[in-house]
């Protein structure tokens, strides 16, 4: 399954024109991410509030990760104040990985955001989380936080965006995505055999891990074909309900 490194912005001295700060509210649009993330068995490390665009990328790098996502919102230059608006998507030029990434987050942001024509992508070697990391990386501009209307939609629309993003991210790794869930404990009931775990959701995916009967697993969630998002020991991956009972 895939682990991504999600790098909200620690640039707390950017200030809403409506209150808080970019660090404040990407750090709230990264929380609430979490929960999506899990349920869909995706495996996340996260950077530090305290740390800064250097220590993110060195904490990165220091991991095999299949994708880096940095959250920011914009601000418009200074003669133009309050002026600008939409999101945009920075991609690595030359990593078909990133910018096909940066082209299915454009997609979807144009399925929330009220202006969709105003999405934009754009190809970066300037911007050091997009230039620097090992991973394939995208940096998010949601909105910019020194328009009003930009910056109460970002406030407004925290769990939407948060889980348009998720999706785009299980879109891209072509797993299900699966609505947040509470975790729950399980053990494997097959009376005596093993349950495979495996790395999708279909009966002829590559086998993860043998769970034995009785073993106990997590479930992250639940499928609506029936499958759960299982966790057992450090494997995460997929396996028939019929076969777990939760304790």
């Amino acid at each position: 399954m895939p682990t991504i490194f999600l790098s909200p912005s620690t640039q707390e001295y950017n200030h809403y024109v409506n209150g808080g700060t970019e660090e404040e509210i990407m750090n709230q649009l990264a929380d609430a991410m979490l929960p999506y993330l899990r349920s869909s068995g995706v495996q996340v490390a996260r950077n530090s509030p305290e740390g800064n665009v250097s220590q993110s990328i060195e904490r990165s790098n220091s991991g095999n990760y299949d994708l880096h996502i940095a959250l920011h919102s914009n601000a418009s230059p200074e003669n133009m104040t309050g002026q600008l608006q939409g999101p945009d998507i920075y991609y690595r030029p030359g990593n078909w990985r990133s910018k096909r990434f940066a082209d299915i987050l454009a997609k979807n942001f144009k399925s929330i955001y009220p202006y969709p024509w105003m999405v934009d992508t754009r190809p970066s070697t300037q911007l050091a989380e997009v230039r620097r990391t090992i991973a394939p990386a995208v940096l998010i501009e949601v909105a910019y936080h020194d328009n009003w209307e930009d910056a109460q939609w970002i406030k407004d629309n925290i769990d939407p965006i948060a889980r348009m993003l998720v999706r785009s991210v299980t879109e891209y790794f072509d797993i299900p995505f699966v609505e947040a869930q509470p975790e729950r404990s399980g053990r494997v009931a097959t009376g005596g055999g093993n349950l495979l775990l495996r790395s999708r959701p279909n009966t002829g995916a590559p086998v993860l891990a043998r769970m034995p009967d009785g073993a106990p697993v997590t479930v992250l969630g639940v499928l609506p074909n029936g499958w759960y998002v299982t966790r057992y020991g450090g494997n995460v991956g997929y396996a028939s309900g019929n076969y777990i009972e939760f304790t």
